[in-house]
């Protein structure tokens, strides 16, 4: 049946979601290596205007700890070093009069406790959005089969969605399993 069909289509299209943006999560989350991404979300006045840091400005990483901001116009600088210090970060910017450097201090074995666990709730919570979603699919099937669907094809559509949310849940795990290794690595 078409109808089943797209319910099955939405829901894997939802569990994508639900996985990719576990991985947006992860990815906010340092492990000690210093990533141009930490900066992500990060906005710097520009001519009075809130802008993302990545476009005023080049960050690379010249080695595991450092990072370096080159903004495109020097005036930035001072910026720059108040967005960084309004941040959460917890770092502390120091300029050279061309660009901004920021130094990842390594993480304390509390610290990387301390984010395992931060990583264990953002899985979870995927595990969560996608567990809900095959509950609302299955909700929905059943309603087909109220409204002539046959029992067979209900019954094959959610043994689909239950294993589509088992490959989506085995994926959240890796991701986990990845990220506390990448936590736990000195």
């Amino acid at each position: 049946m078409e109808e089943i069909q797209l319910y099955l289509e939405e829901a894997k299209s939802l569990m994508d979601k639900s996985v990719k943006h576990t991985v947006a999560e992860l990815v906010k989350i340092r492990a000690g290596k210093a990533m141009p991404n930490f900066l992500d979300g990060i906005m710097v006045s520009y001519y009075g205007n809130p802008t993302p840091l990545q476009q005023v400005a080049s960050i690379t990483t010249p080695d595991a700890r450092t990072l370096a901001i080159k903004p495109w116009e020097q005036k930035l600088i001072p910026e720059i070093e108040k967005a960084i210090i309004n941040s959460d970060l917890g770092l502390n910017p120091q300029n050279n009069g061309e660009m901004v450097l920021l130094t990842v201090p390594p993480l304390t074995e509390e610290r990387r406790k301390t984010l395992v666990k931060q990583v264990k709730n953002e899985c979870e919570n995927g595990k969560i959005s996608i567990r809900t979603i095959r509950k609302d699919t299955n909700v929905g099937l059943k309603k087909l089969q109220k409204e002539g669907a046959s029992e067979d094809e209900v019954k094959r559509a959610e043994d689909t969605v239950q294993k589509m949310t088992d490959q989506h849940s085995t994926k959240i795990d890796e991701l986990f399993s990845k990220k506390e290794e990448e936590i736990m690595k000195i």
